[in-house]
């Protein structure tokens, strides 16, 4: 049986929840199948009415979830009250997304005889994925990356079923979350559940999952892909995994700001954010160092999720502890909770010891790299491994010219007197970045995030009535195409 478990206390919440058998996967992904026939048939106006109704049905829960999350992951109401809204954000969105069309791709070159050889007419464009999608649900955010996540938002407005593999850090939260979203679809085989680790591995080897969303670790992500790798017939992996997030701060960043902001960021949520800024370079500044430590010892630690995340932390401090103790938090309270640590060399000493010193420790820990001149940083950052974000702090952009060339080869978001903690849900959003952060260059986060769920056809000749409204000459649903290397609409 799985028990959800209170991070302040240790206790045991909500009913117990029996893992889901092999049985039972292939039942579950077996609905969701056939009910995805339907659904990828559904006109795009109507699903995004569908999903419409799903953040509705979010929102009016908001006062019994945000109750039942706090149970099982202790994050507070101020926290899943906001967390729940932007997951509902998430759907209406995506439901914007498909009302434009623009995600389609649509394609029209039309017959050209004047060509050598002679083109015919070629239509494209994109279509949902022939099957389920597998998802797997994030510990950190029970609401926003789980079992109504950016994921599964993303899967169903492409027109795919989903099922969704719950995080052992929040169960129970995860049973109502689906109920609530598969009554609120046309049918609530659409989106499934399934619980327990042996489920996960049956469910991405199931031979109608046709792709994975992962929110997790290294490790988690790598495992996954050894059982797809196992897999009779290969599949797409999108995986979110570690991230340093690496922050320079120029010798012209203001002190205050810095230290305040950067304890901020750091402790947000106990530092269990995949944006977490771990490693943190300034100048060698004396204010500035004094600042920061007065900024963290002004923290206070808490609880983590999970036994299982409270130890890697606890890991990821002793591993980081070779390295000089600059300031720490005040201890949290409860058998889960951790102190913020925040430790220090300078550049030699940090380049080298990578690149084991530049793994992601997560948690509210970080290190601070102290440089004397802005221009031996370039060197070091080139070592650095992917990350999701990259943040340069100063008041002159010819300052940062060097760094910032070498940060946009290491990161998928490039933040400029900011910090990486939170991820707006927008059209233009990117979270992603080289690996370890991402396994694609696909996004996760934002409307570009449903291309992970469709795949190209091309029509060549293809008779009209046969035609999908979207290439059809009249264009009857009016969204963007380009005609003959034009865009139009």
């Amino acid at each position: 049986m799985i028990y959800g478990h209170d991070p302040r206390t240790g206790e045991t919440v909500g009913a117990a929840l029996p893992e889901t058998d092999s049985a039972g996967v292939d039942l579950i992904v077996s609905a969701a199948a056939a009910a995805g026939a339907a659904w990828r048939a559904t006109p795009a106006a109507e699903r995004a009415v569908a999903l419409e109704a799903v953040a509705d049905a979010l929102t009016a829960h908001v006062d019994e979830l945000w109750q039942l999350a706090d149970q099982e992951t202790a994050l507070g109401e101020v926290r899943l009250r906001g967390e729940v809204a932007r997951t509902a954000g998430q759907f209406r969105l995506f439901a914007e997304v498909i009302r434009d069309g623009g995600y389609l791709e649509a394609i029209i070159d039309h017959a050209d005889s004047s060509l050598a050889p002679p083109r015919p007419d070629v239509r494209r464009m994109k279509n949902a994925l022939q099957g389920v999608v597998a998802v797997f649900a994030a510990s950190n955010f029970p609401f926003a990356f789980s079992v109504a996540g950016g994921d599964t938002a993303s899967a169903l407005a492409a027109g795919c079923p989903v099922v969704v593999k719950a995080h052992p850090g929040h169960p129970n939260t995860s049973e109502r979350v689906a109920k609530i979203v598969g009554a609120a679809l046309p049918n609530p085989d659409l989106l499934g559940l399934v619980q327990g680790m042996q489920a996960g591995a049956d469910l991405v080897q199931h031979p109608s999952v046709v792709a994975a969303g992962f929110t997790g670790s290294v490790a988690g992500g790598k495992a996954i892909q050894k059982l797809i790798d196992e897999r009779e017939t290969p599949i797409p992996f999108f995986g979110e995994l570690g991230s340093v997030n690496p922050v320079v701060v120029l010798p012209s960043a203001p002190v205050k700001e810095v230290a305040t902001g950067f304890a901020g960021s750091l402790t947000l949520g106990v530092g269990q954010f995949c944006t977490n800024p771990g490693l943190l370079f300034v100048p060698e500044n004396d204010e500035l160092r004094q600042a920061i430590v007065e900024a963290v010892e002004g923290t206070s630690g808490g609880p983590m999720l999970a036994e299982r995340i409270r130890d890697g932390y606890l890991g990821g401090v002793e591993r980081l502890g070779e390295l000089r103790l600059l300031a720490e938090g005040k201890p949290g309270e409860g058998s889960l909770a951790v102190t913020p640590k925040v430790f220090t060399a300078d550049l030699d000493t940090f380049a080298g010891k990578l690149p084991n010193i530049g793994e992601e420790c997560f948690g509210p820990a970080s290190i601070v790299v102290t440089y004397r001149d802005v221009s031996d940083l370039p060197a070091v950052l080139e070592r650095l491994e992917g990350s999701l974000t990259a943040t340069v702090h100063g008041t002159e952009a010819e300052e940062a010219a060097e760094v910032a060339g070498v940060l946009g080869r290491k990161a998928g978001r490039l933040i400029w007197n900011g910090w990486p903690t939170g991820v707006a849900v927008c059209w233009a959003m990117h979270h992603g970045g080289p690996w370890p952060a991402a396994t694609t260059t696909s996004t996760s986060v934002g409307a570009t995030a449903i291309e992970r769920w469709l795949a190209p056809t091309a029509y060549q000749d293809w008779p009209e009535a046969l035609l999908p409204d979207e290439l059809k000459e009249a264009n009857p649903l009016s969204i963007p195409r380009r005609v003959d290397g034009r865009m139009q609409g």
